[in-house]
């Protein structure tokens, strides 16, 4: 089953998490997950520069202990930053507090307070105890982007359709995305520019 816009039914599960931003204003919220990778990251950052779009990049510690440099240029870059664990794990498939140590292992070279588990999936009981020390940021927007089976044309349609204001979309720092995110992303923002939009970071 495809869900590029977030049902409200999950939104209801998790009311906890952050699915959105209810400012009532048009800004949207770009975000990318599993960086820093030189192959993605470096022109991901590229884009964002030449169109003046700032963006929260959630980034797996052990990329960011393996590409420090990728990581400082965000940083530089006035992009923010958030922690995806140590090594994207699955929430469903650890325990509590071997998930709970991940993330704490990705804070040491990670400094935000803002998570988001890998796959989307994370059990009550971790969400509780990471909600402590984190705001947890889902999304209502997913692209798609590392899906195979679609063309770059339906990744970025299905996107914009599905965009709404205060929406968190999320795109993927990874090479399987990178043909649908390169074609999709730059059009997005130029289109959703001309249609009066802002873009801002979470926060």
């Amino acid at each position: 089953m495809r869900f590029v816009r977030i049902p409200q039914f999950l939104k209801k599960l998790f009311p906890s998490l952050t699915w959105d931003y209810n400012t009532g204003e048009k800004v949207v919220y770009i975000t990318f997950d599993d960086g820093p990778i030189p192959e993605s990251t470096a022109w991901t950052l590229e884009l964002l520069r030449s169109k003046n779009v700032k963006a929260t990049f959630f980034c797996v510690g052990d990329n960011v202990r393996k590409y420090p440099e990728i990581y400082q240029g965000i940083l530089n870059e006035g992009h923010a930053v958030g922690n995806h664990t140590h090594n994207h794990l699955r929430g469903f498939t650890n325990q509590t507090q071997s998930y709970v140590d991940n993330v704490k292992l990705a804070s040491q070279y990670i400094a935000s307070k803002l998570f988001r588990p890998p796959y989307g999936m994370i059990k009550r009981s971790q969400a509780k105890e990471l909600l402590k020390d984190y705001k947890i940021i889902m999304w209502d927007v997913l692209s798609e982007d590392y899906r195979q089976d679609i063309t770059p044309e339906e990744c970025y349609h299905a996107v914009l359709k599905s965009i709404r204001p205060g929406s968190i979309i999320l795109f993927h720092n990874h090479v399987k995305s990178e043909k649908n995110m390169r074609y999709a992303l730059p059009r997005l923002i130029d289109e959703l520019r001309n249609r009066g939009f802002e873009f801002c970071v979470c926060t």
